[in-house]
């Protein structure tokens, strides 16, 4: 794939989308795959891959795949999102589909900030965090997404990556889309680069994600 990514320099989302893809063709599955969108930095992947994909109004992308996998119930029906469509606008959304166990698989992407409209505070800001809206850092508590899903559903496959770990990735996104056709639901989290709003260079973005290693630990849960 040579298709030039609409992100900003240094994102992560590109990595993000660049390994979904080779895991479905890995699996076979690239010709059943719909990708739904949310409105956010994540609509930015609309034509970035070779499969069906659409937008969602902002926070419906995980029960608009869920409708579309009830009606056709052969496909591998994907929700990609950033953390604040999944965990703020989308999370009754997500908390209903989880615990119905509805057979699809939704794909957040947290940089633990509102990276399209400018760095302003998410649920995923992490304690003390500085962004343009808490400028003295962030006070409220951290939404820990796969920890709420693993609650409400012993099925679901749910998981922690980040995009300079591909190695997790990968097997993360696979072991999802296994999930998904085994009839359960299944979420993988991704850590993500935003240097545009993070207000870093070179070796200070990786800085930044090992940092929200500690916060949000990576793995299976």
């Amino acid at each position: 794939m040579s298709k030039e990514a609409k992100f900003c320099p240094g994102c992560g989302h590109p990595i993000v989308l660049r390994f979904l893809y080779s895991v479905l063709k890995e699996m076979g599955l690239e010709k059943k795959a719909v990708l739904g969108l949310d409105i956010g930095c994540s609509l930015l992947a609309w034509d970035f891959l070779p499969i069906n994909t659409f937008q969602t109004h902002h926070g419906r992308v995980t029960p608009t795949m869920v409708g579309f996998k009830r009606s056709q119930p052969n496909s591998v029906s994907i929700g990609y999102t950033g953390d604040g469509g999944a965990y703020a606008i989308g999370m009754q959304g997500l908390f209903w589909a989880a615990l119905r166990n509805d057979p699809v698989t939704a794909i957040v992407v947290n940089n633990t900030i509102y990276a399209m409209t400018g760095g302003q505070l998410a649920p995923t800001t992490m304690p003390g965090q500085k962004t343009d809206t808490s400028p003295s850092g962030n006070e409220q508590a951290t939404v820990m997404g796969p920890e709420l899903v693993r609650s409400l559903n012993a099925k679901a496959y749910v998981a922690r990556a980040a995009v300079n770990d591909v190695v997790g990735l990968q097997s993360a996104l696979r072991k999802a889309f296994e999930a998904q056709q085994a009839g359960n639901f299944s979420l993988v989290e991704v850590l993500s680069f935003c240097p545009t709003n993070w207000r870093t260079k070179g070796v200070e973005t990786n800085d930044f994600l090992e940092n929200m290693k500690k916060v949000f630990k990576l793995g299976e849960l």
